[in-house]
């Protein structure tokens, strides 16, 4: 793939590599059902059981957006069909298909023995992905302002990076990565779809230090990733 000259990826090559096995590797891209990420998070609010009031698999609910404030929570309300224990809420997402890259495969497993008779999600393994979003704006969706793309393209922001995926369907004018949308999934094969493609290893020092600027919050000073700002910024003052 061919990257014009104000990337950050025109000057790290390889940026994307083929890799055809079928793993959890850190920088592997995938797909996934994720989450859309909302500023204020849905519940869902039984309102009664389906069609049939004696089936008790099934029943009625409706979405609002989540009162952490309110003195009682409608969510938790009994409902056969789904069983809540203490301190649980319902939660409802909206979510899409969408392409994403790892960016740890998670840590070691645990054994068996520290993890008998406790419930799975205590130490199931996990890997955490960040999404990317299409640029382009079409019929279902509103894309990016173009001024905003270029500076990301120029690596102002801490948590947005611009990238051309190397799959089919990928929009002409790239995608947009949310870093401050890291998000965890099961480490399991059914919970993505893997790809051929990984970032390289010179690719992933950028995103390290990418990442290393998004969660201290301190602008990098020195280094390749700082050179490649700063020669970006010459690139657009000219």
């Amino acid at each position: 793939m061919k990257y014009a000259d104000d990337t950050i990826q025109a000057y790290v090559s390889p940026w994307w590599i083929t890799n055809k096995k079928k793993d959890f590797q850190r920088g592997r891209l995938i797909k996934a059902p994720l989450p859309h990420v909302h500023q204020v998070p849905f519940t869902l609010i039984p309102k009664g059981r389906g069609d049939d009031p004696t089936n008790h698999s099934q029943i009625r609910y409706t979405m609002k957006e989540l009162e952490l404030t309110a003195k009682r929570n409608l969510s938790s309300l009994p409902a056969a069909a789904l069983t809540l224990y203490e301190g649980e809420i319902v939660l409802g997402y909206r979510g899409k298909y969408r392409p994403a890259f790892i960016v740890s495969s998670g840590g070691e497993e645990i054994p068996e023995d520290l993890t008998a008779g406790k419930p799975a999600w205590q130490t199931t393994p996990t890997i955490l992905v960040a999404p990317y979003y299409g640029v382009e704006r079409n019929l279902k969706r509103a894309g990016f302002n173009k001024e905003f793309v270029e500076r990301v393209k120029r690596a102002e922001y801490p948590n947005f990076y611009w990238d051309m995926l190397p799959i089919p369907g990928s929009d002409s004018d790239g995608s947009i990565c949310k870093l401050d949308h890291i998000l965890p999934l099961g480490k399991y094969y059914k919970s993505v779809e893997f790809t051929e493609h990984c970032l390289s290893d010179e690719a992933l020092e950028m995103i390290d230090q990418w990442l290393t600027w998004l969660f201290s919050g301190i602008e990098p000073y020195e280094g390749d990733f700082q050179y490649l700002r700063e020669n970006l910024r010459e690139i657009q003052e000219i």
